[in-house]
């Protein structure tokens, strides 16, 4: 395993912060660092995994304030909450209803559905 420096661990914390995967982060330390670490070495500093249940304050502070800002973030760009993109789509849709515009109309309704994900009600009957 490669031993790695405070700046290292700093970028793996913030980058699995921001939800990249083990398999990304440790592509980004190699490119930037030239390091190799597996997966696996990347997880143990991710307070949200078993793997990283033993991290130190320091880290899992860190990670905390990093999640916590970029979740902010996302939340002042419109596009990446779901409800906005609902909504965008909903309006695409109508105006797609026209006769010669009805495939559209259906891709839209297609990509909505995706959006929204399963339907609380029919999830809850098929799992009871």
């Amino acid at each position: 395993m490669a031993a790695l420096t405070n700046d290292v661990k700093t970028m793996i914390v913030q980058a699995l912060a921001c939800f990249d995967t083990p398999s990304q982060v440790a592509e980004e330390v190699k490119a930037a660092y030239g390091l190799t670490v597996t997966r696996q070495q990347v997880e143990t500093h991710d307070p949200t995994k078993q793997a990283g249940k033993g991290l130190a304050k320091r880290w899992v502070t860190l990670f905390d304030d990093t999640r916590a800002e970029f979740r902010a973030e996302m939340a002042r760009i419109p596009v990446a909450n779901r409800a906005y993109r609902l909504r965008m789509l909903g309006r695409m849709a109508e105006q797609a209803e026209a006769p010669v515009r009805l495939e559209t109309a259906l891709k839209l309704l297609e990509q909505a559905s995706k959006e929204a994900g399963p339907d609380p009600a029919t999830w809850a009957a098929r799992h009871e």
